[in-house]
């Protein structure tokens, strides 16, 4: 967990920290652990993988991430296809490896990593559309680069174009109809058959995730499709207890991460990496800035993206454990020089990522993309959904720059059905009267049945937004000035207790969280816990 701190203050992706971990415990480290077993390491990973994946399709909003299905459909197809080709081509001509070995390692840095993107844009605020698109193509170009690994490292000559092409078509519609059609027979059941007790639902809901992978291998598509398109059919279904089934998940998406890294770390030897040093740089300069900018330009031109936005998601194309573990595939299938092909794999991801990870939020400034600081800040607002009451505690944070300041309890015009029932400040709380002034740095919680839930929060965004009069100015919240309607747009606040015996508010490894109705949707990005009896949610952006 001291990784996961240090990664949070220093706002590079936890990858990084957890392969040191496996690097200093392994060969030329200090203790010296032999370990070179690449077949178990492939196995193991595809598995983390796979948990990896349904974790995050569990938190992934279909209503946010829809508008930005057919950018990154293309994105992870075509896109993939021309950083494959540029980037082979820098290391046939430019390293000197062959044919093979440079279609391999074209195809394994294709693979983009969320997890990788968002936990350095977590206080970043990005418009949806950038968000949904480089969540929605980390989720599927997965599949089609595992195709191609696979294809480039097996035996005898490589297939034709247009038959591997046709090749992965076939397979991607395998996986998704079997995902789909896991997901929403999954999802029908859990409604409707009631399970002996709680605990088991969290456990039911990853198993059907991952049995919809090995139903897409075992039909020939791509199993990691199928895992993650019905772990997003279920994730946008209403099942019981969702609160503890998001909580469950994103602990085992944590575990399946650190151990995958560790691992990984442990199988590479420190002294074989000097002499592929500068290959890996040649390669990922070539990748970094033109493979990976002449996909996204290229793919998404048919959707008029300014051009500032196309070049955030060029910058933010990091690559985490995912084209390590691919990289272990020509090492099993015994491609000659598969050795320098992980070891260049390995030292690009690791370089690459120190460099292009830090400097995510200062370009997404600089771009006039994240949010502007002179504007008011927006409210934080959690929800611990009470499934048996059907009511919400939204816990609201007032930040330092918002126009809720000054704004009496009773000019809050919330809706019939909410009210506000404490107030924290400067570490004490009490319950306000209609006339209480609320302050900046305030913390409220605000009591809400669940049919008016999503109004009074879009009533509390509207209020920080635009004052007391917000609602007379015409100004709505957050979907004012083009930005995401409100129930999208959820920044969270420092943790801390409300009161004893309360609400806590859920940690979270992005810093931001999201609000839904119990048992409702949920964005991905990680899971939350549920603390003191009360289920939280959460989401990155």
């Amino acid at each position: 967990m001291a990784a996961v701190r240090i990664s949070s203050r220093s706002g590079l992706p936890s990858l990084l920290l957890y392969l040191g971990i496996g690097i200093v415990m392994g060969q030329d480290g200090i203790f010296d652990v032999k370990f070179d077993n690449a077949e178990l390491t492939q196995v193991i990973g595809y598995a983390a993988l796979v948990v990896i994946l349904a974790e995050g399709g569990l938190g992934t909003k279909w209503k946010e991430v829809r508008p930005a299905l057919p950018a990154a459909a293309v994105l992870s197809t075509v896109g993939v296809g021309i950083s494959v080709g540029v980037t082979a081509s820098a290391a046939h001509y430019l390293v000197g490896l062959d044919w093979r070995q440079a279609l391999i390692i074209g195809a394994v840095v294709s693979s983009t990593d969320a997890a990788a993107v968002f936990s350095v844009l977590r206080k970043v605020p990005l418009p949806s559309r950038i968000t949904g698109v480089l969540e929605a193509e980390s989720g599927f170009n997965d599949a089609p680069v595992v195709i191609l690994v696979v294809a480039f490292s097996a035996a005898g000559p490589v297939e034709h174009w247009y038959v591997l092409v046709g090749e992965i078509a076939l397979e991607l519609a395998i996986g998704a109809a079997i995902g789909l059609a896991v997901g929403f027979l999954g999802s029908f059941g859990l409604r409707h058959v009631a399970l002996p007790a709680s605990g088991l639902y969290p456990i039911a809901v990853m198993a059907i995730a991952v049995s919809a992978y090995a139903a897409g291998a075992m039909a020939h598509g791509s199993g990691f499709l199928a895992v993650y398109l019905a772990a997003m059919v279920l994730g946008n279904s209403k099942l019981p207890h969702w609160p503890a089934t998001r909580g469950f998940a994103d602990g085992l998406g944590w575990l399946a991460q650190i151990g995958m890294f560790v691992l990984l770390g442990l199988l590479v030897t420190p002294h074989d990496l000097v002499d592929d040093f500068w290959p890996a740089m040649v390669v990922g300069l070539v990748l970094t800035a033109v493979a990976r900018p002449l996909s996204v330009f290229i793919s998404l031109a048919p959707f008029r993206l300014p051009h500032r936005e196309k070049a955030l998601m060029s910058w933010a194309g990091l690559r985490g454990a995912v084209p390590i573990i691919l990289a272990t595939i020509p090492m099993v299938s015994g491609v000659e020089g598969s050795t320098r092909v992980f070891n260049i794999v390995f030292v690009l991801v690791v370089v690459y990522t120190l460099i292009q990870g830090p400097t995510l939020p200062w370009l997404a400034k600089s771009l006039n993309i994240a949010e502007d600081p002179s504007e008011a800040a927006d409210l934080g607002i959690e929800s611990a959904p009470l499934e048996r009451l059907r009511g919400h505690l939204l816990s609201v944070a007032v930040p330092g720059r918002s126009r809720m300041h000054g704004v009496e309890v009773a000019e809050l015009r919330l809706p019939a059905g909410a009210a506000v029932t404490l107030v924290v400040r400067d570490g004490k709380s009490f319950v306000p009267a209609p006339s209480t002034v609320l302050r900046h740095g305030d913390e409220l919680l605000v009591v809400a049945t669940d049919p008016v839930r999503d109004a009074a929060e879009a009533r509390l965004r509207a209020v920080g937004q635009g004052g007391k009069l917000a609602g007379w100015l015409g100004t709505g919240g957050p979907a004012g000035k083009g930005r995401r309607p409100a129930s999208a747009e959820l920044l969270s606040g420092p943790v801390r207790k409300l009161g004893k015996g309360g609400p806590r508010r859920a940690r979270t490894g992005g810093g931001s969280s999201a609000t839904d109705r119990a048992g409702g949707e949920n964005r991905a990005g990680g899971g939350s816990r549920a603390e003191d009896g009360v289920g939280s949610e959460r989401a990155h952006h």
